[in-house]
């Protein structure tokens, strides 16, 4: 027969203990407590004093080895009578007076039976069967005092819930039968009202008529004042957009320098010169310099300008007319493009029409030297046009948003002052715009006019 060693036996009373057995599972609040002294215990113990199926929990912190190794430690604490001897041996060393007290079989009185089954369940003194099974009663009996102390003082509660729940179900009820004669007694006054108010609707539903006449007749008014503000928007619109566009030329003006004044005042200079030549030419002047009559005070011929012209006795359709406006020195002529076609042939295409205007202003151009500018509307564009301006005549179509007639207005206004400009256009509104500005209308009959004379 081996023998235990000295150091792993088990005292009489221990071997006493461990001869008792526990009938039935411990309490839980027992179990816990026990796993809790197994956790503290672990602490003072080497890894090769523990079972193996706990080594891995050796790491752990108290509070999550209880939690995750408590079935573990309950099982080697009942099956490994070693492990059971060490564990109480810790505890016998930290809660002797306890320890003592269940082996001597008189567990102090005022200790929490939890404790106490706890301690004796670890320790297995003589007769800790009982002390546990003893713990487990008080603890349910506890629970039991406890639950019927919470029972009581809930239906106390409830008791009072439901006196308070029954007085202000009296309440409400009295008040609902106070709303609810209230009520009635409204609800005859509105039937009164109402049969009031749909008399009054009658009478409102006619006024409703009589009124809906009368806006009708306002509408039609506010419709044709509208028509009429609209179309005077437009008309300020463009002059809007004339004044953005004078705006944008001076500032573009301003920004290349005196490039743009050098421009004009050299054209106007090539004007001057020429009209001086031409006049020298006329009157047969010698090339003489100054002479004694230079000296008199006297009225000299001056150069003639497009208001001389029209001072003229000639009539408003006269070709001769337009022939002397562009015999004037640096004379420029500025066509409205479809205004001129749409007067002579406009039962033609819009191409076949810009054609055969062109070919008579190149020809017109060639006769007389004068500067050409034939103007169109883009807006009448489906696609950019692909046309190359004919000798001597320059093409401009007005850019999107841009009628012809402000395009025509912004030529006008770009030539120096003293240049002569004449516009062959019959529409009104730009025949005025331009001899504002200082240019010479004329009708666009006469324009075709002098373009028949050249076929």
């Amino acid at each position: 027969m081996v023998e235990q060693p000295a150091g792993d036996a088990e005292p009489a009373g221990a071997a006493a203990g461990a001869a008792e057995a526990l009938d039935r599972p411990l309490p839980e609040g027992v179990r816990r407590r026990v796993v809790a002294l197994v956790s503290d215990a672990f602490g003072s113990l080497t890894v090769a004093e523990l079972p193996p199926q706990l080594r891995q929990y050796a790491r752990f912190t108290p509070t999550r080895r209880a939690k995750f190794a408590g079935n573990a430690m309950a099982a080697a604490l009942d099956g490994d009578p070693v492990f059971r001897r060490r564990v109480a041996e810790r505890l016998a060393k930290g809660q002797p007076e306890l320890a003592g007290a269940l082996e001597a079989g008189a567990p102090p009185g005022a200790a929490d039976p939890v404790d106490v089954a706890a301690a004796a369940y670890v320790l297995r003194p003589a007769g800790w069967v009982k002390l546990v099974a003893a713990a487990g009663e008080e603890v349910e009996r506890a629970d039991a005092e406890r639950a019927e102390e919470e029972g009581r003082r809930e239906l106390e509660r409830l008791r009072a819930e439901l006196a308070e729940a029954r007085g202000q179900v009296r309440s409400e009820t009295d008040r609902l039968r106070a709303e609810l004669e209230a009520a009635r007694k409204e609800s005859d006054s509105l039937a009164r009202k109402l049969r009031s108010a749909q008399a009054d609707v009658k009478r409102g539903e006619a006024a409703l008529r009589r009124s809906a006449s009368e806006i009708e007749s306002v509408r039609a008014q506010a419709a044709a004042q509208v028509s009429a503000a609209e179309s005077e928007t437009r008309r300020l619109k463009a002059r809007l957009g004339e004044a953005e566009a004078a705006v944008e030329a001076g500032r573009r003006a301003a920004r290349e320098g005196r490039s743009v004044e050098d421009m004009r005042l050299r054209l106007l200079l090539d004007t001057v010169l020429d009209a001086a030549q031409g006049l020298r030419r006329e009157l047969a002047l010698p090339p003489a310099g100054m002479h004694p009559a230079d000296t008199v005070d006297a009225v000299e011929p001056g150069r003639m300008s497009p208001k001389d012209i029209a001072a003229r006795a000639l009539s408003e359709t006269d070709p001769a007319l337009l022939d002397q406006l562009l015999e004037l020195p640096q004379a420029h002529l500025v066509v409205d493009g479809y205004n001129v076609t749409k007067t002579g042939y406009p039962t033609m295409p819009l191409e076949k029409q810009r054609l055969r205007l062109l070919g008579g202003l190149s020809g017109l151009a060639a006769r007389t030297g004068a500067e050409v500018t034939c103007v169109f509307d883009g807006a009448e564009l489906a696609a950019p046009v692909l046309l190359a301006p004919p000798r001597g005549v320059r093409v401009l179509f007005s850019k999107p948003g841009v009628t012809a007639d402000e395009l025509i207005r912004q030529l006008v206004r770009a030539e120096p002052p003293g240049r002569p400009v004449v516009v062959a256009s019959t529409d009104r509104e730009v025949a005025d715009g331009v001899a504002k500005a200082g240019a010479r209308p004329v009708a666009s009959l006469l324009l075709l006019k002098r373009l028949s004379r050249l076929s």
